[in-house]
């Protein structure tokens, strides 16, 4: 497996959702909750509608078969309500569905769509779908998500684990944004 880096350009993650949004709801609906929740390909792939819906409108947190539970943001939402357009809805179908909606699209298939919205902004860097979850990692400690949080959702055993995986540098400086604004 080859070693994959987090988007790190908050305006070339923009000009990805544009893009996808353009070319296929679903794969922007992919990108976006990857980004923002750290969820493992095989946790996006694995979800339903009825576990992102409640039947009327997106749900807060979602629920994971672990027991884990992540909160699903506005950018979230605002996907999800996005692709309620283009949708059926029935709630056991694949939120990512590939050409049958009972059947997940492969891993593969999600790689392809990631490498590919990269490339199309100019990222020639190593991208995978563990990019993902490493830009949710790596933005989350830039805005003072606390590392042992971090530690936590990505099941890693140490702090110096995480922080490689989210590839921050143990000598970089990071003062972080502890933005409560009420």
């Amino acid at each position: 497996m080859e070693y994959v880096v987090p988007f790190r350009d908050v305006d070339q993650i923009q000009a990805i959702k544009r893009s996808l949004k353009k070319k296929s709801p679903r794969d922007y609906l992919l990108f976006t909750i990857g980004i923002n929740t750290g969820l493992r390909i095989s946790q996006l792939l694995a979800l339903k509608i009825k576990d992102v819906y409640d039947g009327q409108k997106p749900k807060d947190y979602l629920q994971l078969e672990s027991g884990e539970i992540v909160y699903l943001n506005d950018q979230v939402k605002k996907a999800l309500q996005f692709y309620a357009h283009f949708i059926e809805f029935q709630e056991q179908h694949c939120l990512f569905a590939s050409t049958n909606p009972d059947q997940p699209m492969t891993r593969q298939h999600a790689y392809r769509i990631i490498k590919q919205a990269a490339l199309q902004v100019g990222l020639t860097d190593q991208i995978g779908t563990h990019t993902l979850r490493k830009t949710f990692g790596y933005h989350a400690y830039r805005q003072g998500v606390a590392l042992s949080l971090l530690q936590q959702r990505f099941n890693h055993q140490t702090p110096a684990q995480t922080l490689r995986y989210i590839d921050i540098a143990k000598n970089e400086q990071t003062i972080p944004r502890i933005n409560v604004n009420l």
